[in-house]
């Protein structure tokens, strides 16, 4: 061990994979004052026990993306480290046993191909010639992707390290942090068994003591351990060392070769948390006990599919604990509490599959001071500090981990460690018999069905590919909203308030649209980084002469909120999250105006669309804003908490329909309204997403030299010509055979009688294109412009 400097640059706190991966990428970057500190041994945490499987195929572009760079690092590595990794591209086969399992199958090599992976479709033969011990009489048929791989972790982490160390990065073992300084919101110092060290980053890699690290320093890392299984087999006739990985979904197995015998793994559905009481030091290279009853599901299904396995001897049962977060994805970031510190770490059993793409894309967040590609699938800010609560993540373990292979069914719904945040009227919507998803940790209403009353059960969804057992309710809602009007319940909105002397200038640079308007009026608007790409759009209303209202999405609140609190600068304003001090309820369609002016002595004719004021609502004030994000004439309210029963019993009684989110998300893409997170992105110009209007012609907001390159892609609606076919998001679009871009939101349109979808295509001037509807194709009518308008003047009104 070599002495502990008394100051670095960067501290990455854990040896594993991933922190040997930041430090590798710190120092190719030319940032080599580096400190890599692990409390034991490199890899002696979670990574040494890791299967090493690679499969590169993720839910979405980029973080496909992060993981193909990890397959091409991982390939090129031991040449340059002199180190073996056990990188082996063998490929890897996945079978379906269910008609419904081949239909998402087919939906993922449709995504590949998006992605430019190499993917097919193959037959339950072609999948026993690649894998011949398999037993196949029940497989549906599987798919093959060629690029997949496996590798030895340790070793991987080791030539990490090595390559990091030559450029000059210092990694020192058997130091144990004990604490983590901050000064005035920023990083200043990192306590260690063996002194202090001075630093401008800490960079928190610490795998299942990351929540630990980051409570040192007031930083949320949502994470929570849970017990993880596999078995190595004895030698096993047929099993060759060219073997490629096998995965068995619906039977919660995976396979490969090891040594002539087998790793047999799994992801069983109801998982076993492990250290509610922290994690124990040390705790080095070591196992926990086996548990065969917990592990019995997977083993069944294994024997299933390769009958050798009941005759065959078992070497090792590894039990090693691992940590995993809410959703299944990893964190990856700037925590928004502390400048200066980072985290990677909750990797979710896919650590080495995503430590060389993570790691480069956090050294690349530290060097640049800003993400350069879209990582919000990853992004520590898509939780709130509420998300630190050990009873949750440990009631929500239960089930992230069994999601690696349970069906990835279009809206489906995590069903653990709920109800957690609600709406002030959610015990009026449930009396209504509404079902509930969750977005941020809040109940929300999808829609208003047959439902009972709200209990333990949250809802009685039948998923499906197909066309959806609510979807007749959804219709209603949708045509209440389009002929007379809906009630609906948006209290998640994110909510700040901006006040100060410079408010006004401060939100002039940071949002693309001209926020210097007078008090009353609300705009929508971008906010853009310097790539000129969407960190989120929004509403902000003047309020005050030197006070906003803005309003987000629900899902990226924390991040809006840093995103902003960091662009202020030194202007004299501060920003306020007040989400919880009031709720939203908004009431749209042709006939919102004569409903609001039944219970109200304002005059709503007076309203022009873009205008926000103070309004009697029954016995309540509210504030009005005129605002539509479903093409329909209509209002946002926003209501005081404390106020909110009142007010939403009072427009009840005036026999207003209740609707939910899915019927705004219908209406939302027939009339071509773009959405964070699916059509807009950091790595979207509002040139390419067709918001040019958003953006002030003088220039003057940050992205602004970059706002207008179309990036050779184009958002678009798409409506299919079939209507018996069902549209969910992520199909591919192709033209004479090539893909030509994706859908990127899609849902059923009554009023249009078809499937109807937004999506990115290279050719702006295209006007048909070919869906692939899990391998089905399907013609449909591209358009720059929404299939959807109101006919009367009644919007513009």
């Amino acid at each position: 061990m070599k002495a502990l400097p008394s100051r670095a640059q960067v501290v990455i706190i854990g040896g594993g994979i991933v922190g040997a991966s930041v430090a590798y990428h710190l120092a190719e970057l030319g940032w080599t004052d580096v400190v890599v500190l692990e409390q034991g041994q490199l890899s002696c945490g979670t990574t040494w026990h890791a299967a090493g499987l690679v499969g590169q195929l993720r839910g979405t572009e980029s973080m496909t993306r992060l993981i193909q760079y990890s397959t091409d690092l991982y390939a090129r590595l031991e040449a340059e480290t002199g180190f073996g990794t056990g990188w082996k591209q063998c490929g890897s086969v996945s079978v379906a046993r269910t008609g419904e399992r081949m239909t998402q199958l087919r939906r993922t090599a449709a995504q590949a191909r998006n992605y430019g992976v190499t993917a097919e479709i193959i037959t339950a033969a072609q999948a026993r010639e690649l894998w011949p011990v398999m037993r196949v009489d029940d497989v549906v048929g599987g798919v093959w992707l060629p690029g997949d791989g496996k590798a030895n972790p340790s070793d991987l982490t080791q030539a990490l390290a090595r390559g990091a160390q030559r450029r000059g990065v210092q990694v020192v073992e058997r130091v144990r942090v004990t604490g983590v300084t901050v000064k005035d919101g920023v990083v200043r110092s990192v306590s260690t068994s063996e002194g202090e060290i001075e630093t401008d980053y800490v960079v928190n890699c610490a795998g299942q003591w990351a929540k630990e690290i980051g409570r040192m320093a007031g930083v949320t890392v949502p994470l929570h351990s849970a017990e993880h299984f596999y078995v190595v087999t004895e030698q096993i006739e047929g099993v060759r060392p060219d073997l490629p990985v096998l995965r068995d979904p619906d039977g919660y197995a995976y396979f490969k070769e090891e040594v002539g015998g087998l790793v047999v793994g799994g992801f069983e559905p109801d998982a076993k948390p492990w250290g509610m009481d922290g994690i124990p030091y040390p705790f080095e290279f070591q196992l926990l006990e086996e548990d065969w009853d917990q592990f019995s599901i997977i083993m069944e299904n294994a024997i299933h599919r390769v009958p050798a396995l009941e005759t065959t001897g078992v070497r090792m049962f590894y039990n090693g604990p691992e940590s995993f977060t809410p959703d299944n994805m990893f964190l990856l970031g700037e925590a928004p509490e502390v400048r200066g510190f980072f985290v990677g770490a909750g990797f979710n059993s896919a650590g080495i599959a995503s430590a060389g793409g993570a790691g480069r894309a956090l050294a690349e967040w530290i060097v640049n001071g800003a993400p350069t590609s879209d990582l919000w699938p990853a992004d520590l800010r898509r939780f709130a500090r509420w998300a630190d609560n050990d009873t949750w993540l440990r009631d929500r373990v239960t089930e992230t981990l069994g999601l690696h292979y349970a069906m990835s069914w279009p809206n489906k719904e995590l069903e653990t460690a709920r109800p957690l945040r609600r709406s002030p009227v959610h015990h009026l919507l449930a009396a209504a018999g509404a079902c509930f998803g969750s977005k941020m940790g809040w109940e929300r209403v999808n829609y208003f069905g047959k439902a009972a009353p709200y209990q333990s059960k949250l809802f009685n969804y039948v998923y499906t590919f197909g066309r959806p057992e609510w979807q007749p309710q959804v219709n209603a809602e949708i045509n209440a909203c389009r002929t007379q009007a809906a009630l609906f319940d948006q209290t998640s909105f994110g909510k700040f308030t901006l006040k100060g002397r410079d408010a006004a200038a401060a939100l002039q640079w940071l949002c693309t649209a001209d926020v210097d308007v007078e008090v009353g009026r609300v705009v929508y608007t971008g906010l853009l980084n310097d790539r000129g790409g969407y960190e989120s759009d929004l509403t902000v209303t003047r309020v005050a002469h030197d006070e906003y209202l803005i309003v987000t999405g629900s899902a990226q609140s924390t991040r809006d909120f840093d995103v902003i609190s960091k662009g202020l600068g030194d202007h004299h304003a501060v920003l306020v999250d007040v989400t919880g001090t009031y709720a939203v309820f908004s009431v749209m369609g042709p006939k919102s105006r004569e409903i609001l002016q039944s219970v109200s002595k304002a005059d709503f004719s007076a309203f022009a669309v873009g205008t926000s004021r103070l309004v009697d609502l029954g016995y309540a004030t509210v504030r009005a804003t005129r605002m539509t994000y479903v093409g329909e004439l209509g209002w946002e309210l926003y209501v005081p908490s404390e106020f909110a029963v009142t007010v939403y019993e009072t427009l009840l009684a005036t026999g207003l329909t209740q609707a939910g989110y899915y019927a705004i998300e219908a209406m939302r893409i027939e009339k071509g309204y773009r959405a964070w997170g699916r059509e807009l992105g950091p790595e979207v110009t509002p040139a390419a997403a067709g918001l040019r209007f958003a953006c002030k012609k003088t220039g003057g907001y940050r992205g602004a030299e970059r706002a207008m390159d179309d990036q050779g892609r184009h958002v678009v609606s798409i409506v299919l010509d079939d209507p018996e076919a069902h549209l969910w998001g992520g199909e591919s679009l192709l033209r004479d055979g090539e893909p030509v871009g994706y859908v990127t939101s899609a849902a059923y349109s009554p009023t249009l009688g078809a499937s109807v979808a937004l999506g990115f295509v290279s050719d702006a001037t295209m006007e048909k294109a070919q869906v692939d509807v899990a391998g089905e194709m399907y013609s449909a009518q591209i358009s720059r412009k929404a299939p959807y308008d109101p006919t009367s003047s009644r919007v513009k009104a």
